[in-house]
């Protein structure tokens, strides 16, 4: 045995050691630990520490100054630093009834809504509007059109968000900055109601839901692992983005100002149906949600659920990093996240989307034992291939131009089993399709297991609680609406569907029925099958049209009828082939290859 600071270091002492002990016949190995010493000269993905910057050094400087931040709270003011914003009751100092919220924000970067963004993005989060903006630019020599289109940036920006730009400061101070370099800073002050601040900690419980708000990109954070990524890659700052992003520059795409959601999101919050408000920026989706929770709760997050932009998926891939490493650095996708309670998660979900803001359903909080970790995010580098570019003649186009695959979702109403052969198909990387929903009319059936264990959000909406077949296809449209579903599957979904509902996904929707129709149409096809006395049966998929099993086909199976066949015997021998084409043909519809023309008619690709 020996001690030493490295395993290399460590292996060589024991090695001498060894070789001082000798009798007849001795025989030692000096293979043991070759593995893993080969394992750590292994190249290995970029971190955000490698670009220099430490993230848990930052958190051992926050907790380190907590105490020194906390010895200055005075009346008004408890000083807690590690929120987004802080409060301060005028109130409580003396003053009448005023209630102000603060964030100052010390941000560099060249975009002044990047400034504004991060300041009026962080009062939000304590359900407050923002009120005014203060600037301070400082550089080594002023060049005035350099200040004067900054300043103009910040003032789009203060306008979009809706707040004022109340004033500023502007230093010039020769030999601190080198030429053309200058440090941008701000920040804002908004107002809330005190009955209406935010995060309304003692409310938020397991099972409330995460609504994840789209971001306009990277929002400004991680950008010094970006450039070194960027360094190692082929591209310039000044290339073309990847072919199919438009005609901007690398830089351009990558600098995509920081979205501003006050003036969206201000009457949700206002709402009193959002407990909690979420702003990612630096430390990524594993840093920031656990700042709006109480200790003892935490989230998982399915990232299959929302649309994870591509350029996140050309980093990951460029720098080969974790898919901790990504949830840590960047947004992801997701430049903000709301607790609500899961009774009200689609009514919020639709008012959020009212406001012009891409929403989707992403996540549930759940107990955290003490000690684990606060944010799982499940499915992250699964959705990033997704955004990313896909295998063609051995080739890697850009991550722009890979066609997005169709979102599918799939109605049930018991064990699943042609889910389970769907579920198993979209996971080839050739699939054009892959499932965002599962939706039953019946509670605990199996299906709901199946898509559980695939990690597939699922709803359930019980027939039962709506007063007509309208009412309850409505309910579920504004499902497939919430995950905006392409195409729908029905797998053993015993329900009759309305008019209206078939009408608008009229060539989107597809049914699989356990016979050749038009034989054997509606239910029972194995026994009217072998009542029949018929030699051959099988499996049909189709488009689902108002009349029952009246579609236009898309593909068939046959199977034959054995003598001595019993419903149950017929069945399992007609579900191995429904397992086989109802994927087969979801791959056609979903690639394009075949649709439905607005002239009732089936279309094939090699027709056109």
């Amino acid at each position: 045995m020996a001690i030493r600071d490295t395993l290399v270091a460590a292996l060589e002492a024991a090695k001498q050691g060894l070789a001082a002990i000798k009798f007849e016949g001795a025989v030692y190995r000096k293979d043991i630990g070759g593995r893993a010493i080969a394992f750590l000269q292994q190249p290995r993905g970029l971190t955000y520490k490698d670009s220099g910057v430490d993230i848990a050094a930052g958190n051992l400087l926050v907790q380190k100054i907590k105490p020194l931040a906390k010895a200055t709270s005075r009346p008004g003011c408890e000083v807690d630093l590690g929120g987004f914003a802080g409060l301060f009751d005028l109130k409580a100092a003396g003053f009448r009834d005023p209630l102000l919220v603060a964030q100052q924000c010390d941000q560099h970067g060249t975009i002044g809504q990047d400034l504004v963004a991060m300041c009026v993005n962080d009062v939000l989060a304590q359900g407050a509007e923002p009120l005014f903006f203060l600037d301070y630019f400082s550089c080594g020599r002023l060049d005035v059109s350099t200040a004067a289109a900054v300043v103009a940036g910040i003032a789009e920006a203060c306008r979009k968000a809706g707040c004022a730009l109340l004033g500023g400061e502007t230093a010039e101070m020769p030999d601190m900055y080198p030429p053309g370099e200058y440090d941008l800073a701000g920040f804002a002050v908004g107002a809330v109601e005190r009955d209406q601040q935010l995060p309304r900690l003692e409310s938020i419980a397991e099972g409330d839901v995460v609504i994840g708000i789209a971001s306009s990109g990277l929002h400004s954070n991680g950008f010094s692992l970006v450039r070194k990524i960027v360094a190692k890659s082929s591209l310039q700052y000044s290339s073309p983005a990847p072919h199919g992003c438009g005609d901007q520059t690398l830089g351009d795409l990558l600098l995509t100002p920081t979205r501003i959601y006050s003036h969206s999101l201000l009457p949700v919050l206002r709402s009193g149906h959002v407990k909690a408000f979420a702003h990612i920026t630096g430390g990524g989706l594993l840093e920031n949600i656990p700042r709006v929770l109480p200790p003892r709760c935490g989230v998982e997050l399915d990232a299959r659920a929302w649309r994870v932009p591509t350029i996140f998926s050309w980093l990951q891939r460029e720098g080969r990093l974790s898919d901790e490493e990504m949830a840590r650095t960047f947004n992801c996708g997701l430049g903000a996240a709301l607790v609500v309670s899961g009774d009200l998660a689609e009514q919020v979900l639709r008012d959020v989307r009212q406001h012009q803001e891409e929403a989707w359903l992403v996540g549930s909080v759940v107990a955290r034992p003490e000690g684990s970790p606060r944010v799982r995010v499940r499915h992250l580098l699964d959705a990033l291939r997704l955004s990313g570019p896909a295998l063609h003649n051995g080739s890697v186009p850009s991550p722009c131009s890979a066609p997005e695959k169709a979102r599918v979702a799939v109605l049930i109403s018991g064990t699943g089993s042609n889910l389970q052969a769907l579920i198993d198909s979209t996971r080839e990387p050739s699939s054009a399709a892959h499932i965002v929903v599962v939706v039953s009319n019946k509670a605990a059936v199996a299906g709901l297991d199946r898509a559980a264990r695939a990690g597939i959000p699922t709803r359930v909406l019980n027939h039962k609680l709506y007063k007509s077949r309208v009412e309850f296809d409505t309910a579920v449209d504004q499902v497939l609406e919430e995950f905006s579903v392409d195409i729908v599957c029905l797998a053993g979904f015993m329900r009759i569907l309305s008019g209206p509902f078939v009408r608008k996904w009229n060539g989107r929707m597809l049914n699989i029925h356990p016979s050749l129709l038009p034989s054997f149409k509606g239910a029972n096809a194995h026994e009217q099958a072998l009542d029949a006395g018929v030699a051959v049966t099988g499996c049909t998929v189709h488009f689902v049209a108002e009349d029952v099993d009246a579609g236009r086909i898309v593909l068939q199976e046959a199977v034959p009828v054995r003598r001595g066949d019993t419903v149950a015997t017929l069945s399992e021998r007609v579900k191995a082939a429904e397992h086989r084409i109802f994927p087969a043909a979801l791959q056609l519809v979903a690639s394009g290859a075949v649709r439905l023309g607005e002239d009732g008619r089936l279309h094939w690709a090699q027709e056109q």
